[in-house]
């Protein structure tokens, strides 16, 4: 059986340095849980990350 291409990604937020964790390929905008800032949008398959990258999650 193939080994799922996905990931879970932890990232930090840019303006108030929440971290949180988001499916690496999101299908919709990724708000911090925190102040609200977008921290992903949808690009078709792989979400543009637009905050810091701490660990990809096996």
């Amino acid at each position: 059986m193939a080994e799922p291409t996905s990931k879970f990604i932890k990232i930090r937020c840019p303006k108030c340095r929440n971290e949180q964790i988001m499916f690496g390929k999101a299908s919709s905008q990724v708000k911090c849980l925190v102040c609200g800032k977008v921290l992903a949008e949808p690009a078709g398959g792989k979400a543009k990350v637009k905050a810091r990258v701490l660990e990809v999650l096996e």
